[in-house]
């Protein structure tokens, strides 16, 4: 006996898990399909996938104790509140971080039978096609869908010859659980997660060490945040070690011994108590079976798709980290509602040149569009409106006027190319950029629309204004 459905998502990650509701709510037959990656008493399927089981949430969960912790300890006082020598209670931050976790998770499946979605247990894999449909196998099962979409994810990309056991080697899951606060922590990597990790464990007390390959900090993003970025976080504590070439690496019972190169070409020796490694995610195409049915995978391990996530194969779709683009979870959602509504015959849609990224490091660091260097290389005309938080009431009332927010528009038509903050909130400043540029917004557009006062989101409005040479609060 198989099980019949209209569309099967196999992953139930946030592009897998978006896409199974909206062709659930677009009047599909539909089915998700999820193994267990995840720890869970009953044995059951998380849903959720990296994003709400060891990625963004987690994360922000305990960059938000953290941060609190750090506030305590060094801002409360400049504001005449005594609160004396803050403690942390690691054990306590994890247990908090898992309940918001197992909350979120949970609710995926209260939403799944809001939206009449089947949950099957158990990791797909393609296994031919018949007059039905795509045949997949899921555990013990064998399941026939007329459509299929492809949403398995991205898994930690590890260093040959670091073992990673996430104990003293930890990947993005074990440097959620840490259960004490290392003395010396070393990361290797200075991208989103190297950073978001490090600032947790340096806050609550650990000496951070981050080595990074690439020469250039933060290489995505527009260079005056990234200079800025250097800047703050260095002077926070992190130590940040550019260019460096990472050799033996020595792991005992109770810490390890990195051995690396600098940017000079110097020897050097690194020894902490715990190293992370974060040198970017893989896409997970493991057990999938493409070869059954032909599925193309490119050189990088992608699945091969065209620009509304189609498959060579006709009813095969792929979304999310799996295929190319940006490993956003928000990325993964459009891309999801997108194939949902192609299959109904609507006109989904998505524009990769407004997805927003964000750092959650303190301060924020958020940006969509082109950075100047970008523009640059391409010889296009620009104007540039920069304002920074320090000539904003809020963030001097809020304590935290570090950073600044650039505009970049087109020298002619004044079209907003790209918008860069680093700074108080910048995760959520980001989007009314990303609001203004999907409706291809002119820097006059929101120069002309009134921001309330005082709040933050009045720097954008001097950044617009600026683009013109008039801003009228610096």
């Amino acid at each position: 006996m198989s099980k019949e459905f209209d569309v099967l998502v196999i992953g139930g990650g946030p592009g897998g898990y978006v896409a199974a509701i909206r062709a659930a709510q677009l009047g599909f037959k539909t089915a998700c399909c999820e193994s267990n990656p995840y720890a869970d008493p009953k044995g059951e399927p998380r849903l959720g996938g990296t994003c709400l089981n060891v990625g963004c949430i987690p994360s922000k969960a305990l960059l938000h104790t953290s941060h609190l912790f750090e506030e305590a300890g060094h801002s409360f006082e400049s504001q005449g509140i005594s609160v004396g020598t803050p403690k942390i209670d690691v054990a306590k931050m994890i247990a908090r971080k898992s309940v918001i976790v197992d909350q979120l998770t949970g609710g995926i499946k209260g939403l799944f039978k809001k939206n009449k979605v089947t949950l099957l247990n158990g990791h797909g894999a393609f296994a031919g096609k018949g007059e039905a449909g795509w045949h997949v196998k899921v555990g013990d099962e064998l399941v026939v869908a007329k459509q299929v979409i492809v949403a398995t994810g991205s898994a930690p990309r590890h260093l040959p010859g670091i073992p990673v056991d996430n104990k003293i080697v930890c990947d993005n899951v074990g440097a959620l659980d840490i259960d004490a606060v290392p003395k010396k922590l070393a990361v290797i990597g200075a991208g989103v997660i190297g950073l978001e990790m490090g600032s947790v464990w340096r806050r609550v007390g650990a000496d951070v060490t981050v080595l990074e390959a690439m020469p250039d900090f933060l290489a995505a993003a527009d260079q005056d945040v990234a200079k800025e970025a250097l800047k703050v976080f260095t002077k926070q504590g992190l130590k940040i070690n550019l260019g460096v070439q990472i050799g033996e690496v020595k792991v005992g019972k109770k810490g390890v011994t990195i051995n690396y190169k600098d940017k000079d070409g110097a020897d050097q020796k690194l020894e902490a108590d715990r190293l992370v490694v974060s040198v970017g995610r893989v896409p997970n195409t493991a057990g999938l079976n493409p070869e059954a049915v032909g599925l193309k995978i490119t050189e990088r391990g992608m699945i091969e798709v065209d620009d509304h996530c189609r498959t060579n194969l006709p009813g095969v779709w792929a979304v999310g980290d799996v295929v190319r683009g940006p490993m956003l979870a928000h990325k993964a959602m459009e891309e999801a509602v997108m194939v949902a509504e192609l299959m109904a015959g609507q006109a989904g849609h998505c524009n990769f040149d407004t997805i927003p990224w964000v750092i959650y490091t303190s301060p924020e660091i958020a940006w969509v569009g082109k950075t100047e260097q970008q523009l640059k290389a391409a010889g296009v005309a620009y104007k540039v409106g920069k304002i920074p938080f320090l000539a904003n009431g809020r963030a001097l009332g809020m304590g935290d006027p570090t950073g600044f927010v650039k505009m970049l528009a087109d020298a002619d038509t004044d079209r907003i190319l790209g918008v860069h903050i680093i700074g108080a909130n910048a995760s959520e400043l980001i989007a009314e950029a990303v609001v203004a540029m999907e409706f291809a917004g002119c820097s006059e557009d929101l120069a002309r629309i009134c921001h309330a006062h005082p709040t933050l989101s009045e720097v954008v409005h001097e950044a617009a204004l600026a683009c013109d040479k008039r801003p009228l609060h610096f």
